[in-house]
């Protein structure tokens, strides 16, 4: 009922929970919803002007969607904050998975906490213009589960989007847990009067996650939120030759390492396969993968990126991809995404008019 929705369990004749007469009319007798209604605020929530007025200084807000959880939404999420940060934009990530919050610790930020100030919480620097903030900040102990039902997380997120000061901000970046639940709703609740670009929806090509990404296409149609794109992540495991462990399977399973014996040959007989890369398909996409479900959906196809080692050890180290030649398979695949966005929503040339 938070939204002004009539329940579904709701009496016939019901006249909505906002409604002067809400739980008090003869249709609202012996309704499960009844004492809820009589007691609850009636007209708009106050908040949403105090969010509004947050959120007057950020130009754009992207959501980074899943339907399905472990396909790398959090890891894109992190490397598009830094790509743009990288590029001179002000840039803001906001982690409302509150019951897994790993923002903090791809970005370096562990055993950070936030500071408050006349203007309100402030967030937490990777650098001066890419701010963090994450319920992972505010817990005493980073073991410590967080057991909350929808309305203490829904206050969280409510309370993030009032009280943090971000300044201004050329990109918020909001990275959301996984499915289509209660913080799902309330972020496009509460952000929907304010303006959202649109959603950037990440999957693993295999059928298991393909169908419940499906299921985030629909939410954000059927919430007016626009689809910005699909990214399929883990398209196969990609890494230089050089960087994988050779070894021979001996009959009782177990494993005999003959990675220098291999290496020795390649550099003595065939020196030039030392800078080849090796590509292996990890999930079944023998279903078409993203590309094929982007075409039967109706919304953009943004790209594949591999499964990259290196990508995954940047993202445990707290560090961008972008900053060394280390992901070389990855980071030009992820650059070539974010320029993809960039180009198609025009952000680019926007945001330069408006600082000449």
């Amino acid at each position: 009922m938070e939204n002004g929705e009539i329940p579904e369990n709701a009496n016939e004749h019901c006249p909505g929970p906002q409604s002067d007469s809400a739980g008090k009319s003869d249709s609202c007798q012996g309704c499960p919803n009844q004492q809820d209604c009589a007691t609850a605020p009636k007209g708009p929530d106050p908040d949403l002007v105090a969010i509004a007025e947050r959120m007057a200084t950020v130009k754009h807000k992207i959501l980074v969607l899943s339907g399905k959880g472990g396909v790398g939404k959090s890891t894109f999420s992190a490397q598009l904050s830094y790509a743009l940060a990288a590029m001179d934009f002000q840039v803001g990530l906001m982690d409302i998975d509150i019951c897994g919050p790993s923002i903090p610790k791809m970005l370096g930020l562990e055993g950070q906490e936030i500071h408050q100030s006349n203007l309100g919480w402030s967030p937490v620097y990777v650098e001066s213009n890419l701010g963090v903030m994450s319920i992972g900040f505010m817990l005493p102990n980073p073991d410590e589960a967080v057991i909350w039902r929808g309305p203490r997380k829904n206050g969280l997120i409510k309370q993030f989007l009032k009280d943090v000061y971000w300044g201004e901000l050329d990109f918020l970046v909001v990275d959301a847990p996984p499915g289509t639940s209660d913080e799902h709703i309330s972020i496009v609740q509460y952000l929907q009067a304010t303006g959202i670009d649109g959603a950037i929806i990440v999957t693993t090509p295999q059928q298991v996650s393909l169908i419940d990404v499906r299921k985030e296409v629909s939410f954000c149609k059927k919430v007016g939120v626009e689809v910005l794109g699909v990214v399929e992540n883990m398209s196969g495991l990609c890494q230089r030759l050089t960087d994988f462990r050779f070894a021979k399977l001996m009959e009782n399973g177990e494993q005999n390492d003959i990675t220098e014996r291999v290496l020795g040959y390649m550099r003595e007989k065939a020196p030039e396969m030392l800078d080849l890369i090796a590509c292996s398909e990890v999930f079944d996409s023998s279903g078409g993968g993203a590309t094929q479900m982007c075409q039967e959906m109706g919304v953009p196809f943004l790209g594949k990126v591999p499964l990259d080692p290196q990508l995954c050890k940047a993202a445990e180290e707290g560090r961008s991809c972008f900053a060394d030649q280390k992901c070389g398979v990855s980071a030009p695949v992820l650059k070539s995404i974010i320029e993809k966005l960039l180009v198609m929503n025009q952000w680019r040339e926007e945001l330069q008019q408006i600082g000449e």
